[in-house]
């Protein structure tokens, strides 16, 4: 019976396509800032924290601190970062509710729901 790899190594493998990086870096940035930080670490780490901080243009120890639960990186660095492992940032504009829609009814505290 052949023997399975690691989740780590098949997850390296997988983020060293850039698609791959762009959806696992927009699936944790819709978890929280600390998730995103260390998927990114992830994705660092996949192609190797030295060759991504040479060419981020930062300092290995610092890529490291940067790219902790508790970093805190400047939006330079950060781009710098997502440059170096082939993916940028994209904006898009916001969708918006329906005034109708579920969430846009609350309870009136009086055991029925309004609209707001």
């Amino acid at each position: 019976m052949p023997r399975s790899r690691s989740y780590q190594a098949g997850l390296h493998e997988r983020l060293k396509d850039p698609e791959h990086v762009a959806a696992y870096l927009n699936a944790a940035g819709k978890e929280s800032r600390d998730v995103f930080l260390l998927a990114l670490r992830d994705v660092a780490e996949a192609h190797k924290i030295s060759k991504v901080a040479l060419a981020a243009g930062v300092n290995r120890e610092t890529l490291y601190r940067t790219l902790s639960a508790h970093g805190n990186p400047t939006f330079t660095t950060l781009e710098s970062i997502l440059a170096a492992v082939g993916v940028e940032l994209q904006y898009r504009a916001r969708t918006r509710r329906k005034r109708n829609s579920p969430a846009a009814v609350v309870p009136s505290g009086r055991g029925t729901l309004r609209s707001v």
